[in-house]
């Protein structure tokens, strides 16, 4: 145990002057102002990551990715993690720890602390703390209204596809930045927090597919989905699209949709893709006129 967190607080670095990390029985760090917002998420070998495909470097990176996206989609910033790892004997905990460290800095969220356990299989569970300090409170998926635009921050399906390119071989030669996708997803944070301050009615990030997370955000709303295109990656089929998930792009819900996309092309980001529309028939699901199929990840309570 004790070797663990020396090798993860060596790649973390140090905390700030009187705060506390990984080392002690609990961390101590400043609270952040405004809203605090907290997620966590549980990434599963052999579920979310296939370690005969990818790295468990790529499954650590995956792990903080998960979990950060979700603050992401409430236009909130991550201020710290937790991570606990649950991991057979002989597993490659640098490795392991690289990815996460990665991740970590990537997206200014050092982690703090954690544990460690035995486990017949890897998981790495991911706590993250962050918060939102000013404009308007974290944006929730139940805040459409109908008449408001729906529209995703990118292209889907790229991480599905890369998946596809990997189970291939490599007679199949994958473009590397589909595998890149899949390998290493990137939870779009900035992004988040432009559509907050832009007035977003809903978000939700795309992780379990376009066409299961849309269906969520529309019957936590109480509205009805009408979608005229779906924007398809390059070297992505339409189904990837609709239910390969992972791609971590955000749904945003708006009244304002040119008001978002200047927003965001004067931040520098890409302007968004247009889906469609909220209705006031909450049963309805239509994309291009037709019932738009139910694809995507289902959680095995749900």
């Amino acid at each position: 145990m004790a070797r663990i967190q020396d090798a993860l607080s060596s790649v973390l670095g140090a905390p700030p002057d009187q705060e506390l990390w990984i080392g002690d029985d609990a961390a101590v760090v400043r609270p952040p102002a405004g809203w605090l917002v907290l997620a966590t998420d549980a990434t599963v070998a052999g579920v979310h990551a296939d370690l005969s495909l990818v790295g468990i470097d790529d499954l650590g990176w995956k792990a903080v990715t998960a979990a950060v996206s979700d603050l992401g989609a409430m236009g909130a910033r991550p201020s710290q993690a937790l991570v606990t790892y649950c991991l057979p004997p002989k597993t490659d905990v640098d490795l392991l720890n690289s990815g996460v460290a990665a991740a970590a800095a990537a997206y200014r969220c050092p982690v703090v602390g954690g544990d460690l356990s035995t486990s017949a299989q890897v998981v790495v569970s991911v706590t993250v703390v962050g918060s939102v300090a000013d404009g308007p409170p974290p944006v929730r998926r139940s805040g459409a209204s109908p008449g408001d635009v729906i529209v995703v921050t990118g292209p889907l399906g790229r991480s599905a596809a890369g998946l596809r390119g990997l189970r291939e071989g490599p007679s199949a030669a994958a473009p590397a930045d589909l595998v890149a996708a899949h390998r290493r997803p990137v939870a779009r944070l900035a992004e988040g927090e432009v559509a907050r301050l832009a007035g977003a009615h809903a978000m939700m990030d795309v992780s379990d597919g376009l066409s299961i997370d849309l269906d969520r955000l529309a019957r936590a709303s109480g509205v009805g989905v009408r979608l005229e295109r779906v924007p398809v990656g390059p070297g992505a089929t339409l189904e990837e699209a609709l239910g390969g998930g992972e791609d971590y792009e955000l749904l945003v819900v708006t009244p304002d949709p040119d008001r978002l996309e200047d927003a965001l092309v004067d931040a520098g980001l890409r302007p968004p893709e247009r889906l469609g529309t909220c209705t006031d028939r909450p049963e309805e699901r239509l994309l291009e006129g037709r019932p738009l199929p139910r694809l995507g990840w289902e959680h095995a309570l749900e």
